[in-house]
């Protein structure tokens, strides 16, 4: 049960995220503005692998790193488009929508990942749906 420390980590710091770009995006146009986030990124992920000694470029060519590097570019697209929707439109309703990607990615670990589905997770799929649609809804 680590990951859920970790995961409580990622919504807390991840739920600044939007609110500051959209900010930013009224001074900084969005593409420098990502790749200055970017840079941030990189200098802290950097550390972390030096620091915790898992900084070994043999996982740059593994064969596995094929899967790391199509990530990596549906990452780019998706990171792309939500700062371009957040430059465009409201944080309350470009947020909900993007987090479309929580059923996304649920279906698809069960598609493809032999993911267990049940009647639970099945209505909770359902009510994440319907949560975003109302929570994105009304403008």
């Amino acid at each position: 049960m680590e990951y859920l420390l970790w995961v409580l980590i990622a919504l807390l710091a991840y739920s600044f995220v939007a609110p500051l770009t959209s900010v930013i995006m009224q001074d900084v146009p969005a593409t420098p503005g990502l790749f200055l986030s970017t840079c941030v990124f990189l200098l802290i992920g950097g550390s972390v692998m030096v620091l915790t000694g898992t900084a070994d470029p043999a996982h740059a060519v593994a064969v596995e790193a094929g899967y790391v590097y199509v990530a990596g570019a549906f990452l780019t697209v998706g990171i792309l488009a939500y700062t371009a929707a957040l430059e465009n439109g409201p944080v309350s309703v470009v947020v909900p929508v993007f987090g479309m990607f929580i059923v996304g990615s649920s279906v698809l670990g069960i598609l493809f990942l032999g993911e267990a589905m049940s009647a639970t997770r099945a209505a909770g799929i359902v009510c994440a749906v319907i949560a975003i649609v109302c929570s994105a809804g009304d403008r």
